[in-house]
């Protein structure tokens, strides 16, 4: 796999200036790292080595203290069509298995494979967008489908270009929704709102999918980068473990009972009272200034 250079500013990361056959486009700059989808051909529809780019990028940001926000976005007219279906690799076929029906050899899947490949591949690559310790935003420039629609949807904040669309492909393939679909949507819109998206398969313009909150904001398309690495540096000056701690509760909120969820609560605000930050914070406001976090 193939990385741009780590610490080379862009002064727009929506825009690609110059050949550069790396799929996923790396920078960080002020704390924020910049994770740009680099295949405008396909309409940046994910293949494998660019999901393991994406994943290892997202492990390494949730690291490293350098790194307090992360912005992920896309080059060309697209977001993200979804997996790259012509770049998924068919298991072996292996005739010789008993029970095995001719459809599957024929196909080149043996039973499990196909569960397997979306635990290993698709369900992997949106947690960890949602298991990342730093807030993550989406820059969708443009159309967001199927599992494209997802790693927007997994983000912590979605900011949407007016030409971006949200569409749940899946249907209109005769497929099942994967990358986690049927947990997020229900959780943002409700289980009926969900089910009509999925199961019509209808394209949402960025204004439909605003007023449905599946959008933080909608920016006009030449304001999209702006707006990102305004958000993302504010983040990333914030008390990062406090809003690590607070992405937790939210995430988990919704699959706990009250008594767990306020004893993940206490515990969090433990563990938040112990770092530098939360300290930093009440001294400021006892000396009337504004804080200066370190994000420890």
């Amino acid at each position: 796999m193939s990385l741009s250079p780590r610490d080379k500013p862009r002064d727009n990361p929506l825009e690609h200036s110059g050949p550069d056959d790396s799929v996923i486009l790396h920078t960080t700059d002020n704390g924020v790292s910049w994770m740009t989808l680099n295949r405008p051909e396909v309409m940046n529809a994910i293949a494998p080595e660019q999901r393991e780019c994406l994943i290892s990028e997202l492990l390494r940001a949730s690291a490293d203290p350098g790194v307090r926000a992360v912005v992920i976005t896309a080059t060309g007219a697209a977001f993200c069509a979804g997996a790259d279906l012509r770049a998924t690799p068919s298991s072996a076929m292996n005739p010789a298995v008993p029970g095995v029906s001719a459809a599957s050899v024929a196909s080149g899947r043996l039973p499990g494979d196909v569960a397997r490949t979306i635990r290993r591949g698709a369900q992997r690559l949106i947690a960890a967008v949602l298991d990342c310790e730093k807030p993550v935003i989406a820059a969708v420039n443009g159309t967001a489908a199927g599992l494209g629609a997802h790693l927007a949807l997994a983000c912590d904040l979605v900011l949407a270009a007016e030409s971006a669309t949200f569409v749940e492909v899946f249907v209109r393939r005769g497929l099942v929704p994967d990358g986690g679909g049927a947990y997020l949507l229900p959780r943002l819109v409700g289980p009926q709102r969900a089910k009509e998206l999925m199961f019509f398969g209808d394209a949402l313009t960025a204004a439909e999918a605003e007023r449905m909150g599946l959008v933080n904001r909608v920016v006009a398309g030449a304001g999209l980068a702006a707006t990102a690495r305004s958000w993302a540096e504010r983040l990333a000056t914030g008390p990062t473990r406090a809003l690590a701690l607070t992405k937790h509760l939210v995430n988990t909120s919704l699959d706990s009972d009250r008594t767990a969820a306020f004893a993940a609560e206490a515990a969090a605000q433990e563990i938040n009272m112990t770092t530098e930050d939360a300290q930093e914070g009440v001294k400021s406001f006892l000396e009337h200034r504004s804080p200066v976090y370190r994000g420890h």
